[in-house]
């Protein structure tokens, strides 16, 4: 039976930080794979984790940088992969697969946010390709050791950003329509909620459950490069003087705080059973209507089943991966 779409009454909220959501948490003998888990929300999930025990993979398309970024956390271990490069995504697996041994956390992390048009090698577009397509080969391709975890847990990180578009399934690579950087985006998110409920369909009688998550609004990430310090004031994320603005009952986060969602996700026993559902401050979103002007909440193109399985079935052709 699926997961309903309500708020379960967490012991955690919007305040909370990825350090209390996981103490008590022994993750010792446990492996994750953190994408992104250089820099920003990814780096405190994998800081985190590998506090708590776990040997923590990060992989990279620059891994000087991660390196040095990552050189004072304990516990991680980088490796070269570019998610709009399928041969990297293979060959990152391959190296992961050959030991044999199980995967208990996957955290598709990584992403870009409003870029100009860019496109991949096969012509793809770049929100499109990196926020979805690459999570979804390294999901399909590391498989069979998230089964042998016997109790896995994928998380994708969403965005509130889902709101903005669905998935255009007559022109997701934006060919034949204008590119609007802010609904490539909004595509994209869209996309990485509905991987986890086709994935949670998928894997739940395997012992994979994946979840969905809005970290909230973090404005001292990487990820908002490509926003104009006037767009940032006028969404009232940073002050007059460019400061952020602290306020996570109302969407405006610290990293600590916008992490703790996606390790809530990761190893809450809260969520035992449980999958396919898209969260938000520390707990099971509430579904709301498509015409909503409430500030979170998931809309209904992002957690419908139908969608998720026709986004799949697109992955796949895409790909050229069928996961059984």
């Amino acid at each position: 039976m699926s997961t309903p779409q309500a708020p379960i009454g967490s012991r955690f909220g919007a305040a909370s930080t990825a350090q209390e959501v996981i103490a008590g948490h022994d993750l010792t003998g446990k492996v994750a794979i953190v994408t992104g888990g250089y820099a920003g929300l990814g780096l405190e999930t994998a800081r985190v984790m590998a506090a708590a025990g776990a040997k923590v993979i990060v992989p990279a398309r620059n891994i000087e940088k991660a390196r040095a970024a990552g050189e004072n956390v304990p516990g991680l271990v980088f490796a070269y992969m570019d998610l709009m490069d399928p041969d990297t995504i293979d060959e990152f697996a391959d190296r992961f697969l050959e030991d044999d041994k199980p995967l208990h956390f996957l955290i598709n992390n990584a992403a870009v946010m409003a870029n100009p048009l860019t496109r991949d090698s096969r012509g793809y577009e770049s929100q499109f390709s990196t926020n979805h397509l690459g999570h979804f080969q390294l999901t399909a391709r590391l498989w069979p050791a998230l089964v042998k975890a016997e109790g896995a847990r994928v998380v994708a990180v969403s965005s509130r950003g889902h709101v903005r578009a669905g998935v255009d399934f007559d022109d997701p690579m934006f060919e034949n329509r204008e590119y609007q950087p802010y609904v490539a985006y909004g595509q994209s998110k869209t996309a990485n909620a509905l991987f986890a409920v086709a994935l949670d369909a998928l894997g739940a009688r395997e012992g994979v459950r994946a979840f969905s998550l809005h970290p909230g609004g973090i404005v001292t990430t990487d990820l908002i490069r490509h926003q104009s310090r006037e767009y940032l004031l006028a969404s009232g994320y940073v002050d007059a003087d460019g400061n952020p603005v602290i306020d996570p009952e109302n969407n405006k986060k610290t990293i600590a705080q916008g992490a703790a969602t996606t390790v809530w996700c990761a190893v809450s026993d809260e969520l035992d059973g449980m999958g396919g559902v898209y969260c938000e401050n520390c707990d099971i979103a509430k579904a709301v209507p498509a015409d909503s002007e409430e500030l979170l909440g998931v809309r209904p193109w992002a957690t419908d089943p139908e969608l998720a399985e026709r986004l799949w079935q697109l992955s796949e052709r895409l790909t050229g991966l069928t996961q059984s």
